[in-house]
């Protein structure tokens, strides 16, 4: 099926008489007919449902969809996008071990990353997105067990080189890991560049909404996790299964497998069926909805770039962005409707522009239908210390302005109308 019809009818095929949409199963349990058959349950042997804290009909029905869009073989959701990037992560490293990442990623990443998960054990080196293979190889160590980067940075928007970056990861016996969440599958898809394993916060364009929160993690099944020694969770036996080994007995699915019934199992962190319904409803339009928010963002960005109050505009789509090649190559149809700008004045004049727009709304969420403002700097990111600031491409007057589906005209009358209040 063309990408399209997997958004309107993937992974659910009703059968005579059953629902046409795929129904919430709002049941935190499971009813089997002996201890047995739950015992198989538990111990793997089987397939099927017995606790909604691992997995949910109606939650695996979306991230089988998700899956299906980005081309992978199996997928799971998350009750928001920073578990699924932390259990990507924490899925194949523990204390001990240490990741290379981008370090233009979204602020809650890279807390995540530089604060909480080194208080795991877990140390962080973070590169350019723009670093050339040697910079890259120059921060991979022997217990390095990732790569980790944004097709499209949130807020900087920059757009990583995925293939440079797998390449060193493939060269290392390390996978290469993904946020896909500003692209999304409609615009961009990693696995056919050499990533492995893609990460979504399905808060954003896939809901589309702003109705819930949620997250997706979705593996290609391309990587080896036995070609070596460094990934002893799937390769040696589990003993809190009887010392099953993923690996071995679940084949393409074994990271997922892992990620479902151990870490998620221990942590939780699941995405409520209503939500995942909700995240169904919002997939059925993707590819419409991103169709216009791109449209809109190269209008915007047209506009911010022949006014005399902005001092610059980042935006992949314009012709003579210093990423317009790069954009062409992994998202030749549009990169989001994400466009980031400074204006004269700097800091103090982005709030005075942000406090003034009417139909635009300030608010701490961005990629959904509904035209929206943020400013980075004081907000998302005004944890990170000047220095992290500016290793993650956020400059003090820099805005972050998601374009919704609504009218462009109206869109850009907003932005006048406060830019002469300035």
């Amino acid at each position: 099926m063309h990408i399209d019809t997997i958004c309107v009818q993937g992974s659910y095929e009703p059968k005579s008489g059953e629902p046409r949409v795929i129904p919430i199963v709002q049941s935190t349990t499971y009813k089997y007919e002996s201890s047995d058959a739950m015992g198989d349950l538990f111990d793997l042997k089987t397939n099927g449902y017995f606790y909604s804290r691992l997995q949910n009909p109606t939650c695996d029905y979306a991230a089988a969809k998700i899956a299906m869009l980005e081309g992978g073989v199996a997928g799971m959701l998350t009750g928001s996008g920073q578990a699924a990037n932390f259990y990507a992560v924490f899925n194949i490293a523990q204390a001990g071990d240490h990741v290379v990442s981008s370090a233009a990623i979204y602020g809650g990443t890279f807390n995540l990353f530089n604060v909480t998960m080194r208080k795991l054990g877990i140390d962080f080196t973070f590169v350019s997105p723009f670093a050339t293979k040697e910079e890259i190889q120059a921060a991979i160590r022997p217990n390095t067990k990732c790569i980790f980067g944004e097709t499209i940075s949130n807020p900087s928007l920059d757009i990583m080189d995925i293939e440079t970056f797998a390449q060193v990861a493939h060269e290392n016996g390390i996978p290469l890991i993904m946020d896909n969440t500003f692209a999304t599958p409609i615009n961009c898809r990693p696995f056919a560049f050499g990533c492995d394993i893609v990460t979504h916060s399905t808060t954003k364009y896939m809901e589309g909404h702003a109705s819930t929160i949620g997250g997706a993690i979705v593996d290609s099944g391309n990587f080896d996790w036995m070609q070596n020694d460094k990934f002893p969770g799937l390769t040696t036996p589990d003993e809190s299964y009887h010392g099953l080994t993923y690996a071995k007995d679940f084949g393409k699915a074994a990271y997922i497998t892992k990620a479902t019934v151990q870490l998620m199992r221990d942590l939780g962190s699941v995405q409520a069926p209503q939500n995942a319904f909700l995240l169904n409803v919002g997939l059925e339009s993707l590819h419409l909805r991103m169709a216009r928010h791109c449209e809109n963002a190269r209008k915007v960005a047209e506009y911010l770039k022949n006014n005399d109050k902005i001092t610059w505009v980042k935006c992949a789509m314009l012709e003579g962005d210093d990423q317009y090649d790069r954009a062409k190559k992994y998202m030749p149809d549009g990169t989001c409707g994400v466009v980031s700008f400074g204006i004269k004045g700097g800091r103090k004049a982005a709030t005075a522009f942000m406090d003034s727009l009417k139909l635009a709304a300030i608010v701490t969420h961005v990629a959904d239908a509904r035209t929206c403002c943020l400013h980075p700097a004081s907000t998302t990111h005004r944890q990170l210390s000047d220095k992290e600031l500016e290793e993650c491409g956020v400059t003090p007057d820099l805005i972050r302005f998601s374009c919704g589906i609504e009218n462009a005209e109206d869109i850009i009358a907003d932005i006048q109308q406060a830019l002469d209040k300035i």
